[in-house]
């Protein structure tokens, strides 16, 4: 009977946390579609799509979406080769300074984001860089290799070197093993980790703020919306489409990645 309580009581304590954290989230879904004469009003007296059709006529707006969008492609496709190639090379062998390189690998994930952002600033400033979407896309890319590093080392750790000896013994040369063996395997590790490090650098503030120089990207034009009440259906409409844009990666790489240990030769 005490078991019975305590499990109740565990479970409306998790169903209490998820509500206190996503309540806020429903709260901007539903006043993306409030009406204007109601904005500030609970509960909302009318419910319209004309804000999305405002949203996606202003060029601020717009702009903002460019470039966050450009930043993550980018910081995704330099994350993806980055990550895939040190992982290759850490995943098997022991040296003089592995755990080193590692530690400075998920350095940047494990680091508070201002710490990184100023420690960015500083040595763009030291070359002589200006800051710009160059500057951006580094800063972004600095944690997005982690995101990938993780997947790709975890699954390469979970296939078994079997295949790889049994097709040298075929004939195969290295680049054809990697084609047909390696990169099969990495295959969803890859995509899960490519979009993780997509969801990520779109809705990065912090190392941005410090790397963007002039240029606004989404996150920071919303945190500038923040000063501007008459804005408010608009901000959020864009932050229920932020939602949205990283959320459906997250999503997808979650699923990806859950079934791992169907990979060929796993566990052995």
């Amino acid at each position: 009977m005490h078991s019975d309580r305590a499990s109740w009581g565990l479970r409306l304590a998790a169903w209490g946390g998820l509500v206190f954290l996503h309540f806020p989230i429903l709260i901007i879904l539903l006043y993306a579609f409030n009406t204007e004469d109601a904005a500030f009003s609970f509960p909302p007296k009318g419910l319209t799509w004309k804000w999305f059709s405002v949203a996606l006529a202003r060029p601020d707006v717009l702009q903002a979406i460019t470039l966050s969008l450009q930043v993550a492609c980018l910081a995704t496709l330099i994350a993806l080769i980055l990550g895939t190639l040190a992982a290759a090379a850490l995943y098997r062998r022991s040296f003089f300074g592995k755990q080193a390189i590692s530690l400075m690998l998920i350095l940047p994930i494990a680091l508070p984001g201002i710490i990184t952002g100023i420690a960015l600033l500083s040595a763009f400033k030291r070359l002589g860089v200006e800051p710009g979407l160059f500057t951006i896309v580094v800063g972004h890319a600095t944690f997005c290799v982690v995101i990938v590093y993780n997947n790709v080392i975890a699954r390469l750790r979970r296939t078994s070197q079997s295949l790889i000896e049994a097709s040298m013994d075929l004939g195969a040369d290295g680049w054809q093993t990697f084609l047909y063996i390696i990169l099969p395997n990495l295959g969803s590790a890859l995509l899960a980790g490519g979009m993780l490090a997509f969801a990520l650098s779109f809705d990065e503030i912090i190392v941005t703020t410090f790397t963007a120089g002039n240029e606004r990207t989404l996150p920071i034009w919303l945190l500038n919306q923040l000063s501007r009440p008459r804005d408010v259906p608009v901000t959020n409409v864009v932050a229920m489409l932020v939602m949205l844009v990283t959320m459906l990666p997250i999503l997808g790489a979650y699923y990806l990645t859950r079934g791992g240990e169907s990979v060929a030769g796993s566990g052995k």
